[in-house]
């Protein structure tokens, strides 16, 4: 062999020596460079594992399942509150809860953990809610299935995934304004198969499912390896490496979807949030709720869901007077609120206390309008203008006594953003005692503790039905003083619209209409603004 042709080999040998070198050094590229503007396919069913299929090799990979609340939104039991407890499935291994006895509302968490094998990719699960009774239990709806066969239509059956941590089946995300779950990620309500005025056992649960990870961020192994090229031994919680205002978690919750594809019969991966592209979380709002993405991720820790509506409540109540004057909203009151929306899926949550808010007023005999100005600065805004929380939350106001009405909307300061709600707890407490007869009758119980809950509620859901936009200019039927008792002249008239906004039902209803009872009713809830409290009236 020539002296050129040995050197043209070993010149041959060092290039291709430089170039492995070269493509070994290449760091795994985050998913923002496989994406465009609005979504990308991500080919990773097809993506070769390093680790020989181990799903993640810094940890012994289990599936939590973890149930938070229950709440009945139908009748369970005719004679008493439910008992309840749940089953949950995990790759066919059966877990049971603790009954939770006669009680309409759970709101102690449970949890189950199951280890799962690390090269498989996808996770069984199957969630059911019972209904403990003598000798035969009743499986109680949280599906939004139509089959005819109770065990085919109540639970709920869904897949995990190891490499992303989502799930898909009976309960889902998809931004997609073509499929939406519309009871959100993460809770399911068995009302949505229409079955809201039939007794169908229809109840919401509100659950999570996730994996163990080395560094305790909550993004998989597979995720911050194959798409988000971070270290998995690094927690990323808090980062924001796009600086768009919202945290890398927040987007990979939120950010991610499953999409079958019909034509290849194949899961595929979506994003439409990457932690490393910058979004204008500040105006995006893709469930039209009123909160965008930024103050969707400053409630999260409350349970908001950036694809289903959530209405946030501050409720301030004023201590008791020397004398025993006055009382606080009852407990069931807030639950019944909670129920009327939920039914129609749109979270109502109550600050009483447990977000920031929630402050005893010291107690005043009677509170001016003046003085109701004053406590919105003081105990809502903590006299700050800037305070984030307005235009995110509504306030109620629960005082005494107002020289004014027992009950009415307000705005606060000079941004005359009606926002805000005040009851009076004197003349609310004293229906119970007016016409015992008939409120028995009406309220089917002599029970004065659930007349004053019903009270309340209905009385809260309406002053909340005005900041949502629903008035006398725009529903004939809502405010007429003329409609409050039989014997005034559209007591009658008013009869079809069946709507806590109607002052014939305004105490005996916790409800807005659906305009389905012919002439004279009026669709409330077609009618609502969510984002009305946020707009200044001139």
């Amino acid at each position: 062999m020539s002296t050129l042709n040995t050197k043209k080999i070993t010149c041959l040998i060092i290039l291709i020596s430089l170039l492995v070198t070269s493509v070994a050094s290449i760091p795994a590229q985050p998913i923002k460079e496989q994406k465009n503007n609005a979504s990308s396919t991500l080919a990773s069913d097809n993506k070769i594992n390093a680790y020989e299929g181990d799903l993640d090799p810094l940890v012994d990979l289990a599936v939590t399942v973890n149930i938070t609340h229950i709440r009945a939104l139908d009748t369970i039991d005719p004679l008493s509150d439910p008992d309840f407890y749940v089953k949950v499935y995990i790759n066919g291994n059966e877990f049971t809860s603790p009954i939770w006895h006669n009680t309409k509302y759970v709101d102690q968490y449970w949890t189950v953990t199951q280890d799962v094998p690390d090269n498989i990719e996808n996770v069984d699960i199957k969630i059911q809610l019972w209904d403990w009774n003598p000798g035969r239990d009743k499986l109680c709806d949280i599906s939004n299935n139509y089959q005819t066969t109770p065990t085919e239509n109540h639970d709920l059956e869904l897949v995990y995934n190891l490499k992303t941590g989502h799930w898909r089946g009976d309960d889902y995300l998809n931004p997609s304004s073509s499929s939406p779950d519309p009871s959100g990620y993460g809770r399911a309500n068995g009302c949505d198969d229409n079955s809201i005025y039939s007794k169908d056992r229809d109840c919401e649960i509100w659950f999570d499912i996730y994996q163990n990870d080395y560094d305790d961020d909550g993004i998989p192994y597979w995720t911050e390896v194959n798409m988000f090229g971070t270290n998995p031994e690094i927690d990323d919680t808090g980062s924001d490496p796009d600086h768009d205002g919202v945290p890398t978690e927040w987007e990979y919750k939120w950010g991610y979807y499953q999409h079958y594809n019909f034509i290849n019969h194949t899961w595929e991966n979506k994003w439409i949030y990457d932690p490393f592209i910058w979004d204008d979380h500040a105006n995006l709002d893709p469930d039209n709720d009123g909160l965008d993405n930024i103050e969707e991720y400053l409630t999260s820790q409350w349970g908001s869901d950036p694809f289903r509506k959530d209405i946030f409540l501050e409720l301030d109540q004023m201590e008791k007077g020397p004398n025993g004057e006055g009382s606080t909203v009852p407990e069931l009151s807030k639950n019944m609120l909670k129920d009327a929306f939920s039914k129609h899926n749109i979270v109502f949550h109550i600050d009483d206390g447990c977000m920031g808010g929630g402050e005893m007023i010291p107690f005043d005999e009677n509170t001016t309008d003046e003085e109701i100005q004053q406590l919105y600065m003081h105990y809502f805004l903590h006299n700050d203008t800037n305070n984030w929380r307005q235009g995110v939350f509504h306030y109620g106001l629960i005082i005494y006594h107002s020289a004014k009405y027992p009950g009415f909307v307000f705005w606060g300061g000079d941004d005359h953003i009606l926002d805000s709600f005040q009851i009076s707890t004197k003349t609310h407490d004293a229906i119970p005692w007016k016409f015992p007869i008939v409120n028995g009758l009406i309220y089917k119980t002599y029970n004065r503790e659930y007349q004053r809950a019903v009270i309340y509620a209905g009385a809260m859901m309406h002053e909340t039905g005005h900041t949502l936009g629903i008035f006398a200019s725009n529903t004939p039927g809502c405010d007429d003083p003329n409609s409050k008792f039989p014997w005034q002249i559209n007591w009658w008239k008013w009869r079809p619209y069946k709507s806590c906004m109607n002052y014939r039902y305004v105490y005996q209803l916790v409800d807005y209409s659906d305009g389905s009872r012919g002439k004279n009713d009026f669709n409330d809830w077609a009618r609502i603004d969510l984002t009305f409290f946020q707009r200044p009236l001139w």
